[in-house]
Parts: structure tokens; sequence; C-alpha cells
């Protein structure tokens, strides 16, 4: 793991910058934002994210470790690599990202190059509470510290919820079956709350009979 690189920037692209550290020039890919930092023939710190494929090892560059953390976590969403990741961070800083999947913005979302409206309420659902509240960098583990937004565990209903996206359905049929499966559960006795009472697998299944009627 490369965590940063201090050196001379060498050179600068539309697409990335090559930093010189002991001699060997090493290319990092960055956002717009970051590049605009760095000056040709000055000394320059980038965090940065080694990206291993097997007929590649890409390095990315960061202005801040902050920023480089967000990326690494934005990853661990579907369908998110590292080129769409960095489409985000060029679109929006840190707290501009936490601000929008906290808000639930899905269009400002969908405006970034690659994601589209499915795609966008998937990191929402996947990502919300995980990225920390605005000014409060994420954890290297990616999760929100303590007393942080998203500290506690999901409901049986945002488990279900992301189940059910995940497996291709869209978010308002998933909230339709929901409802059923919690106004079936009501109608058994006392309404289901938020705690372990509700077996997750047991209702993802009984969602998914609902939405089979469909």
């Amino acid at each position: 793991m490369i965590s940063h690189l201090d050196g001379l920037v060498a050179a600068i692209a539309p697409e990335g910058a090559v930093i010189e550290v002991g001699g060997v020039g090493l290319l990092v890919q960055a956002t717009p934002g970051t590049l605009a930092t760095l000056r040709t023939g000055s000394r320059a710190r980038v965090a940065t994210s080694l990206v291993v494929r097997e007929d590649a090892l890409t390095l990315y560059g960061f202005a801040s470790d902050d920023e480089r953390d967000v990326f690494e976590l934005l990853q661990t969403a579907s369908g998110i690599g590292p080129r769409l990741a960095l489409a985000m961070l060029a679109s929006f800083s840190p707290d501009g990202l936490r601000q929008a999947i906290a808000a639930e913005d899905v269009a400002g979302l969908t405006r970034v190059p690659g994601i589209g409206r499915k795609g966008a309420q998937r990191i929402v659902l996947e990502l919300a509470g995980r990225l920390g509240s605005p000014g409060a960098p994420v954890t290297p583990a990616g999760t929100a510290g303590p007393g942080r937004p998203g500290g506690r565990a999901a409901s049986w209903r945002d488990q279900v919820r992301t189940g059910l996206v995940n497996l291709g359905w869209q978010a308002r049929d998933a909230e339709q079956a929901i409802a059923a499966v919690e106004a079936d559960l009501a109608g058994a006795g006392p309404a289901a709350g938020d705690g372990a009472e509700v077996d997750v697998s047991t209702a993802l299944r009984a969602a998914l009979r609902k939405l089979s009627r469909t």
C-alpha cells in the first residue's frame, strides 16, 4: 500500500501528474481539483491509493487523506470502480458527497457521468451513514466514528430495502413491499420496531413473495 507521495512535480497532464520520488517518476491519476493544487517544478505531497488489476497497477492521487479514504469507501458500493469513484470526487468534494447521500439527492448524483438513477439510488442505500457527517472524515475502516450519524446498526427495513435493490427491484417497489410486510407483522401482533425481533431473512423472503405477485 502506497499511502502518499512526497516529491517533485515533474509534469502535469489533463488526467494526472508525474511526481518524482527518489529519482523515479510515478504517474498518479487525479481529479482536476487535485491537479489544480500542483505546480510543475514544485514539491508536493499527495495522498494515494494503489489499485491492483491483473493487467495494470494504477496509482490515484488526492489532495487530502480524507479524499483518498472516501475514494476507497465509494468502491465498496455495487457497480462503483476506481474510475467512477474518481469521477464522483471530480464532481463533489468529500463533504459534498456526504451531504448529497445524507439528503438522498439522487438527481444530484446522476449528474456524475456514468451514474444513472438506479445507480444513484443504490449508492444512497449502500453508503448512507458510512461516510460520516460533513466535516467528519471517515475512519480507516470506512464507517462513521462514534457518535456520528449512521453509527447504529441498520434496521430490518433498511437491510431488506438494500437487499431488494441489490436484486434489481426499484426502490419504490421495494418500499411498497416492505410496507406490505410491515402491515402483515402489525396484524399478527405488536407493530414491528427496529430491534432484533424481526428476522431480516424472513422479512426479505416475504417481501419477495409480495413483489412476485405484482
